[in-house]
C-alpha cells in the first residue's frame, strides 16, 4: 500500500487553496482534495520567525503522480518555496485505495 500518498501543501488564502485543489484534481494529478482552515503557521522565513494564516490542502494521489503534483503546485502557487510534503499511507480501505489509483491513471 506504500504506492500511495497525502501530500500537503499550505496556501495564503483560500482562494489560492481553491486553485491549488482544481488545478491538481482537474489534471489528475490527485484523486481529490480536502481544504482545511485556516490553520496558523509558526516559521523560519529570511532569518526571522514569522506567524501567518494559511490553508491546508490536502491531496490524495499515487507515489508516481507525486512528480506531476508537485509540478502543477509550483506553477500556479504565490509563495517562492512552497510546502510540498508526501507522507506515506501506510494502511487504507483497498476500495479506496483502488479508487485513488484509478482516477490519477495516466
Amino acid at each position: 500500500m506504500s504506492d500511495h500518498i497525502e501530500v500537503r501543501v499550505t496556501a495564503g488564502s483560500a482562494e489560492e487553496a481553491d486553485l491549488l485543489a482544481e488545478t491538481v484534481v482537474g489534471r489528475r494529478h490527485a484523486a481529490c482534495a480536502q481544504i482545511v482552515g485556516p490553520i496558523t503557521s509558526v516559521y523560519w522565513w529570511e532569518g526571522e520567525v514569522n506567524r501567518s494564516r494559511e490553508w491546508l490542502v490536502l491531496f490524495k494521489t499515487t507515489a508516481e503522480r507525486f512528480g506531476d503534483l508537485s509540478g502543477s503546485v509550483r506553477e500556479v502557487h504565490s509563495y517562492d518555496v512552497p510546502e510540498i510534503v508526501a507522507v506515506p499511507v501506510a494502511m487504507g480501505s483497498g476500495d479506496y485505495l483502488a479508487w485513488v489509483t484509478a482516477e490519477t491513471g495516466s
